[in-house]
């Protein structure tokens, strides 16, 4: 079975985390710890959240660029904190079908 896109961007994270090139962003990132990554990712999320306001055409392809750097950001925290994408991938699976008030109340009780 060949690897989807965002299973092999996740590689390639966890690879920087474990052999850290000199000349990597990913790498200055995960030297920068939680409060870097969380930081960019505020910054990404807000600039996405923008750009879905933007008129059409362009905010539409504004808004996949900034979607794609979100989730880069948001795969390298995970990344940094050593969670896979198989383990989100479960969770998803374990949401799918079922009411998001439903799982959202379960988590509550």
């Amino acid at each position: 079975m060949e690897a989807t896109i965002l299973q092999k961007l996740m590689e390639v994270i966890e690879d920087r985390r474990n052999n850290p090139p000199q000349r990597s962003y990913t790498s200055q990132l995960f030297a920068g710890g939680t409060r870097k990554i969380g930081s960019k990712i505020i910054e990404e999320a807000r600039e996405f959240v923008q750009a879905a306001g933007e008129p059409e055409p362009a905010g539409r392809e504004h808004l996949v660029h900034e979607a794609a750097d979100l989730i880069y950001h948001l795969f390298v925290m995970l990344g940094h904190r050593k969670v896979t994408w198989a383990e989100v991938e479960a969770e998803l699976g374990r949401r799918f079908g079922v009411s998001g008030l439903d799982e959202k109340a379960s988590r509550s009780s």
